[in-house]
């Protein structure tokens, strides 16, 4: 009996090492992306001036935890934009500023054959600074918003992916001249991009 329960237990050893192992050799939960990404901004000015700020290209690096394979968080980061503000009223450029517009994200990423598709949704936050305005015309310098996302990764070697991501931004800002309000610039971007993924 002894002989037996001996054995039975150095058998429940092996398969939780075995099992352990297998664990081990999963993928890491962590996912680091870098992308390219342009930035088509909405407009939408009630300050009856017309502002708007330029579209462009930006760099941008996200780091994703995986709860689960389908459930994921992902911080989007990049590094302060520099912006020109035009106004169509005046028909020129009337000043410049610099935004930082991190996102967090939560994702569902699918089970599919040779890819992975995702939806995303999470909060921004956008920090507004080196504001260059005419005199007496402010704007806040913090916004909060929504943010969804949809994507999809494709395998390129065991940890290597090519990814193509689209998010839309809720990015907002009152304006002001001399401490009255004027309306609200709704930048509200569409952010395309395309980069490659690495899980370590």
């Amino acid at each position: 009996m002894k002989k037996n329960l001996l054995a039975l237990a150095a058998l429940c050893l092996l398969s939780s090492g075995a099992a352990h192992a297998q664990a081990a050799d999963g993928p890491s939960p962590w996912l680091v992306r870098a992308r390219a990404v342009h930035l088509d901004s909405a407009n939408k000015d009630s300050t009856g001036l017309g502002l708007s700020i330029n579209d462009k290209t930006i760099p941008e690096v996200d780091i994703s935890y995986f709860f689960d394979k389908n459930i994921a968080a992902e911080l989007v980061l990049t590094v302060p934009q520099k912006q020109d503000v035009r106004s169509d009223a005046l028909g020129a450029q009337i000043g410049t500023l610099k935004h930082l517009p991190p996102s967090l994200m939560i994702q569902y990423h699918f089970d599919a054959p040779g890819f992975t598709p995702y939806v995303g949704a999470g909060i921004n936050y956008t920090r507004f600074s080196s504001v260059r305005l005419p005199a007496g015309v402010s704007i806040d310098k913090s916004s909060w918003g929504g943010a969804l996302q949809l994507g999809v990764d494709i395998p390129l070697t065991k940890n290597l992916s090519l990814n193509f991501d689209i998010k839309k931004v809720y990015i907002r800002t009152d304006v002001a001249a001399n401490g009255a309000k004027l309306g609200t610039l709704k930048i509200d971007p569409v952010l395309a991009g395309v980069g490659l993924g690495w899980r370590f």
